[in-house]
C-alpha cells in the first residue's frame, strides 16, 4: 500500500489506532454515568494548555496534559460539591479555559491561527515522533486502568451509593475517572481535535449500544467500532484530500446510524419473543367451583 510508504503516514495510522482504542474505552464509562459531555468540557481546558505550550516552546501534549489533570479534578470536585452555582463554575471553567488558550497562543512567538486550527479540528499528519511518544504512553495509562479497574469504575458508574457500602473508595475512583477523560482528550486532540473529541468518546459507545446486551459487550464493541472509524478515517482523508477529525466523526455517526437500523428489527423481534414466553409461562387456573373440603368450619 503507498499509504504506508510515507513516515507521516505511519505515525498518522499509529495515532488513529491508538485513539481508537482509549477513546471509546472510557467513553464507555462517561456514559453509564451520564457524562457524555465532559470530554468536550475539558477539551475546552485544554486549550490554554496548548497555548502554554507554545508558549513556553515545549511540547503542547503535555502541557495540555497537565493542565486538562488540573482541569478535570475540579470538574469533578465541582460536581460532587457544587450545588445551585456549579453549573455557573463549570461555565466559566470551560470558557475561561478557551479564552485562555487563544490569549497564550497569541502571546508566543511560534502560535499562530493555523496552529490553533489543527489543535481544534485535529490535523493527523502533522503528528511528530515527539509526539507519538507521548501519545502512546498516555494511552497506556488510559488502558491499564479502564482494563485493570473496570469492574470498580463500573460499580461506581452503576450506583455510587452501593459502591461506598461494600468499601470501595468512591472519592478516588470518581477523580481517576476525571483525570483518565482528561489523559484521553490529549491523546486524541491531534487526531480529532479538541472541539470533537467528545464525540469519538461517546458516538461509538451509543452505536455499541444498539445491539450489545451486556457492558462488557458494550465495551468491547465500542473499541472495535473506534478502531474501525479513526483508521478507516485517516486513510479517506488521505485519499480524497478531507480533514481527518471530520472524516472520523462522520464515520461514526454513520455506524450508529446503521446499527440503530439493524436493531430495530432485532427489538421488535425480542419483544414479540417475550411476551410470548410470558403468555405460555402462565400456568395458573382457577376452579370452575369451590369444592366441600374447601369449607372452613368453626
Amino acid at each position: 500500500m503507498d499509504i504506508l510508504d510515507f513516515a507521516f503516514m505511519q505515525r498518522a495510522l499509529l495515532a488513529a489506532l491508538v485513539v481508537g482504542l482509549t477513546a471509546p474505552a472510557i467513553g464507555t464509562f462517561l456514559v453509564q454515568r451520564r457524562q457524555a459531555l465532559m470530554g468536550d468540557g475539558i477539551g475546552h481546558v485544554a486549550l490554554t494548555g496548548v497555548g502554554l505550550g507554545f508558549l513556553l516552546n515545549t511540547s503542547p501534549v503535555w502541557t495540555a496534559t497537565g493542565v486538562c489533570v488540573a482541569g478535570a479534578v475540579v470538574m469533578e470536585l465541582i460536581r460532587s460539591y457544587g450545588k445551585a452555582r456549579g453549573d455557573i463554575a463549570l461555565a466559566m471553567l470551560f470558557y475561561g479555559g478557551m479564552a485562555g488558550g487563544v490569549m497564550l497562543m497569541s502571546l508566543s512567538s511560534s502560535g499562530s491561527n493555523a496552529n490553533l486550527t489543527t489543535y481544534l479540528f485535529g490535523s493527523i499528519t502533522t503528528v511528530s515522533q515527539q509526539d507519538i511518544v507521548a501519545i502512546c504512553i498516555l494511552a497506556a495509562f488510559v488502558i491499564l486502568t479502564t482494563l485493570g479497574l473496570r469492574r470498580q469504575l463500573f460499580a461506581i458508574c452503576q450506583d455510587e451509593e452501593f459502591a461506598r457500602v461494600t468499601g470501595l473508595p468512591v472519592r478516588l475512583l470518581n477523580l481517576l475517572i476525571a483525570v483518565t477523560a482528561a489523559v484521553t482528550v490529549t491523546v486524541a486532540m491531534r487526531v480529532v481535535g479538541l472541539l470533537l473529541v467528545s464525540a469519538l468518546m461517546v458516538i461509538p459507545v451509543a452505536a455499541s449500544q444498539q445491539i450489545a446486551r451486556s457492558f462488557a459487550m458494550t465495551f468491547a464493541l465500542a473499541i472495535a467500532i473506534g478502531v474501525l472509524v479513526t483508521v478507516s478515517g485517516t486513510t479517506l482523508s488521505y485519499y480524497v484530500n478531507v480533514p481527518s477529525g471530520a472524516s472520523i466523526v462522520l464515520l461514526a455517526i454513520g455506524v450508529f446510524i446503521t446499527l440503530t437500523v439493524l436493531a430495530t428489527p432485532l427489538a421488535r423481534k425480542r419483544a414479540r419473543q417475550a411476551a410470548a414466553a410470558a403468555e405460555d409461562g402462565c400456568t395458573l387456573t382457577v376452579p370452575d367451583a369451590r369444592r366441600p373440603a374447601d369449607d372452613v368450619r368453626v
